[in-house]
């Protein structure tokens, strides 16, 4: 029997301004999908435009991206994923959007999204994100109107993980300065250490490094509630 059922949130968005290909980070999906999986939630998933998401930093050493990518029900989901107009926020309990450099392209601006997940908090669920994911977060507003992110504590891939890969001058934005500007209280850690925070029902991470424990941290709120 679940215990209930959660959405994954993946970016359509395959192209790094010409530097290289991206798309969603695997192991930022496989991660909290398999910690999520083992405490008995059904996990499905949804990408901005629908069809095959584009992937990046596929680790094939990583034992858990390898089950991720080959169990049966991944993989017809990802073989032609929804877009969310295919979805109802009253059947989810919670919502993660999954990282990868794509999210800052697709993510913000996507008023449909922005929409679902506010419902899904407003209904009581959890709402969750890591490493560039919480790029979903910057358009979510709460049944009140305000920015959902507007004084609550969060983590994301930092500026200082931004320059360490060479990218500051390529990505759109600057993604901890954007949530500030929302109004959020970023956390930044030390580069590329597992840093997850909680503030009530937003679950964040930092980077990849991150991703199991935004998953744990999703089933202990929803647990809690």
């Amino acid at each position: 029997m679940s215990n209930g059922r959660v959405l994954f949130i993946l970016t359509s968005h395959d192209d790094l301004a010409g530097v290289r290909k991206t798309g969603y980070y695997i192991n930022e999906a496989a991660h909290p999908w398999k910690v999520l999986r083992d405490a008995g939630y059904d996990v499905d998933f949804a990408s901005v435009r629908g069809g095959v998401p584009p992937r990046d930093g596929f680790d094939p050493d990583d034992a858990d991206q390898e089950a991720f990518l080959s169990d049966p029900s991944v993989a017809a989901q990802l073989s032609n994923t929804r877009t969310i107009a295919d979805y109802d926020p009253a059947d989810y309990d919670a919502v993660l959007y999954v990282g990868g450099h794509g999210t800052v392209f697709d993510f913000p601006g996507d008023a449909a999204l922005a929409a679902f997940s506010g419902r899904v908090y407003d209904n009581g669920g959890v709402v969750s994100a890591v490493c560039h994911g919480p790029a979903g977060l910057l358009d979510i507003t709460t049944a009140d109107g305000t920015y959902l992110v507007a004084g609550k504590n969060v983590a994301s891939f930092t500026n200082e993980e931004e320059a360490a890969v060479g990218l500051t001058d390529v990505v759109p934005f600057l993604l901890a300065t954007a949530l500030e500007q929302r109004g959020a209280i970023h956390h930044p850690a030390e580069n590329f250490t597992d840093h997850v925070v909680v503030d009530g029902r937003l679950v964040t991470g930092q980077n990849p490094q991150s991703a199991a424990g935004v998953g744990e941290a999703v089933v202990k709120v929803l647990a809690e509630r």
